[in-house]
This record gives C-alpha cells, structure tokens and sequence, in this order.
C-alpha cells in the first residue's frame, strides 16, 4: 500500500514556530519535531531558531550524525510544496524617469565632492613647502 505524502508551502510550515508546534523544513520536507524538542541535545532554542525557513544549511553544519538523521526521518509529515515557491523578485537598478537624468545626477556628484580632492592637493603643497622652507 503506498505512503500518502502531505504537501506543505513554506508558508504553512513558518507558521507552526513555538515550543508546543514546531515544524522544520531540510532537503525538501516537513518535519514536526515538537514532541523531540526537550531531548534535543542542542537544546530547544537551537531548533525554534530553524523555524519558518528551510533549515538544511543549518542542520547539515551542525555535523549531525547518521543515527541523528535517522531519527529526524521518524518526525517527517510531509514535503514541502517547491512548485509554488514564488521566484525571486528582480531587481529595479533604475526607472525609466531617473536613467533618463543619470548623467546629470552623476555631474551634481561630482561638483558635490570636488572639494576633498582639492582640499587634499592644497594640503599637501602647503606641506611640500614648509619643509623645503626648513631645509
């Protein structure tokens, strides 16, 4: 007879995060983990911490042993749903109305910080002359 698997969003898992339901997500499934939270050997706040996002970078760093995540697989619930994870957002470098002034913004900055340089120079033929004064 096969397995039913659940299915579960991101979303759905973030939001079992306290003590008495706790859910994490590693390689791709829901693991509910509430009832093994005072045994764990890192304490409790180790694995809360893991909640709401996938947690399989963090599990993996911990060095867990084979008998660990044989364990983990007892407390498995479900996988998680990867189809309706929304895409990254792309970027917006620039709008249209702002590329269109881009060189008049990058002119105002450099008449803004001309002064450094200057000051910089200035300084040091001050300096320059001063100590062939001295010589």
């Amino acid at each position: 007879m096969p397995t039913i698997t659940k299915i579960f969003t991101m979303q759905e898992a973030s939001q079992h995060s306290s003590k008495d339901d706790c859910w994490i997500v590693v390689d791709g499934k829901v693991y509910d983990v509430s009832s093994y939270l005072d045994e764990h050997p890192g304490g409790d706040d180790v694995v809360l911490a893991a909640t709401g996002k996938d947690a399989t970078d963090d599990f993996e760093d911990a060095g867990h042993s084979r008998e660990a995540m044989e364990l983990l697989e007892t407390f498995c619930i479900g996988e998680l749903d990867n189809s309706s994870s929304t895409a990254i957002p792309e970027l917006e470098i620039s709008s249209k109305t702002s590329s269109e002034n881009y060189g008049q913004k990058l002119l105002d900055l450099s008449k803004q910080y001309w002064a450094v340089p200057v000051a910089v120079i200035g300084i040091s033929v001050v300096v320059g002359f001063i100590v062939l004064r001295k010589k």
